[in-house]
């Protein structure tokens, strides 16, 4: 059974859920801000996304050196907090209930832009236990997207087309520059995702726009970066600055932006790229458009042209280098390649957000058991997918 939980700011934190097989009941309460900023503000200063005044790399630092996502004790401490500032209690007893008659329920979330950093999945919930312990976790689509006229969404095939865009070159940009490599050296297991090769300087628009017409899913790793407003979100790939789009070049380099993709990158008139049925955006903060008023970012766009399913993050993901450089202590294990692998992993299996949940919950029960840095959720906990499904039989 589907339950979709929408929250607002407006001063206060409103929530309102209703399940989808009583759509006419819907619930609704007002949190008064006071009880939820404090742990809001704990979360947004254990994560590795900027605060105010903060760069890239000090947010990094802050978050990999001092914060609570690097012990164990703290962040199960922060966790449980977080579940009991900010999940309906109502609500919780209903989900309970279910459990109670042996079925698992699925939480499909519309956060808002306060909540936007909130990691649902991992919320301790009770001694041991996180929310995607018991109920699969989806981020749920806003109405004017999911329901937008003339969108499409494809049949998936199993055996169809992926396109594996990884590591591309950003021209201009050294492999140790800010837009350098995020895998550095590249296993087989992970290299045999990558469609022509991992690091490959001819992965621009035009290649992407034509491959992924036709394709089943898409797989990027790579760098988006946020700009101040959801359609400014870019990928960068390997496009240079002769090539047509909104975003102003960044040396011999323009990024595809968020808009780009839904109106199209040509001068023109508007036409919209054509999307697969499964998306995946590895890479910092390519779900962050929640932040804004009008999530209308990257994977708004991709839901728009036809995907159903989008897996993207919520804060900066550390790459391997990063972790070895700012915490020397840190586990000589890879993290990004293994969290790629179970992103791929999930868009190939029948369910993806059950999949994706399935190896999270996995990697909560290793940290809470062993304390291993290499399980933390400073990585699996920024990953949620949004579901969109057709709607009637679009």
């Amino acid at each position: 059974m589907r339950v979709q939980l929408k929250l607002v700011d407006a001063g206060d934190l409103y929530y309102s859920w209703r399940w989808e097989h009583q759509p006419d009941e819907p619930r609704v309460i007002v949190v008064p801000r006071e009880l939820v900023q404090d742990a809001l503000d704990e979360w947004a200063a254990a994560v590795p996304s900027p605060l105010p005044g903060e760069n890239a790399g000090q947010a990094l630092r802050r978050s990999l050196t001092h914060g609570p996502l690097a012990d164990r004790d703290r962040e199960i401490a922060l966790s449980t907090r977080m579940a009991g500032a900010l999940f309906p209690q109502r609500l919780a007893a209903e989900l309970n209930a279910l459990l109670e008659q042996g079925i698992r329920p699925h939480l499909r979330v519309q956060p808002s832009p306060s909540t936007a950093l909130v990691p649902w999945e991992a919320l301790r919930v009770d001694e041991g236990e996180r929310t995607v312990h018991c109920t699969d976790v989806s981020v749920l689509a806003p109405a004017t997207v999911g329901n937008a006229t003339g969108r499409r969404v494809p049949a998936f095939d199993p055996q169809g087309t992926v396109v594996g865009v990884l590591d591309p070159r950003v021209p201009g940009f050294a492999d140790s520059s800010a837009l350098g490599s995020v895998l550095g050296e590249v296993p087989p297991e992970l290299a045999a995702l990558a469609t022509g090769g991992v690091r490959r300087d001819d992965a621009d628009r035009e290649y992407l726009e034509e491959a992924l017409a036709t394709a089943s899913r898409f797989l990027y790793v790579g760098h988006v970066t946020t700009g101040e407003h959801g359609l400014d979100a870019r990928l960068h790939l390997s496009c240079t600055a002769a090539a047509a789009g909104r975003a102003e070049p960044i040396g011999a380099h323009r990024p595809l932006t968020a808009a780009d993709i839904a109106l199209g990158h040509r001068p023109g008139p508007a036409r919209p790229w054509r999307i697969p049925a499964r998306v995946a955006l590895v890479a910092c903060e390519s779900g962050g458009e929640v932040r804004f008023a009008e999530p209308s970012g990257l994977v708004a766009a991709m839901v728009r042209g036809g995907a159903e399913h989008v897996t993207a993050t919520r804060w900066m993901l550390p790459t391997d280098e990063g972790l070895r450089r700012l915490v020397p202590d840190f586990p000589s294990e890879p993290v990004l390649g293994p969290a790629v692998l179970a992103v791929d992993a999930a868009h190939r299996s029948p369910d993806p957000v059950r999949a994706l949940n399935d190896w999270q919950r996995d990697a909560a029960t290793l940290w809470e058991t062993t304390g291993e840095a290499i399980y933390s959720p400073l990585v699996w906990a920024a990953f949620s997918t949004t579901w969109a499904p057709p709607v009637d039989g679009r």
